[in-house]
């Protein structure tokens, strides 16, 4: 819980009840024995990046839309 689901320490140990500074040293433990492997991305987080990267996109056009708006209405107003 601690490892997967990226839960903090304490708030696990106290539901599995167990002490904190063991549930810390068995965590530190197996993220060192672990440390080069990556789980596999589930079909979800593989599209994660591709729509975050849609999403970016089109605020930066909007963005750049109301920039160019917000300049033509201050040259009118001038």
């Amino acid at each position: 819980m601690a490892v997967v689901e990226s839960r903090p320490i304490a708030e696990v140990a106290r539901q599995i009840q167990i002490n904190e500074e063991t549930l810390g040293t068995w965590v530190s433990r197996y993220r060192q024995e672990h440390a080069g492997e990556e789980p596999p991305l589930n079909m979800s987080e593989r599209a994660r990046p591709r729509e975050l990267e849609r999403e970016n996109r089109e605020l930066r056009m909007k963005t750049e839309f109301l920039r160019k708006a917000a300049a033509f209405f201050a040259q009118e107003y001038r």
